[in-house]
């Protein structure tokens, strides 16, 4: 995980893609990742399924 100081909580939380990314750039931001590390993970987030998705997501930072 690259960021495990920042966390997310995505379960009980709308399923939806956009939604989950929307969720993930808030946190990343408030937690001072720079714009060009979130561009990468979102380029990688949507590189695939959902399944994909939130596998990324869990590479990069604490998902609850």
């Amino acid at each position: 995980m690259k960021y495990p100081s920042v966390k997310v909580k995505l379960t009980g939380s709308d399923g939806n893609a956009f939604a989950i990314l929307a969720r993930m750039q808030t946190a990343m931001r408030k937690a001072k990742i720079p714009q060009e590390e979130i561009n990468t993970f979102l380029k990688e987030a949507m590189s695939g399924d959902y399944n994909h998705l939130l596998q990324v997501c869990m590479n990069y930072v604490d998902v609850r």
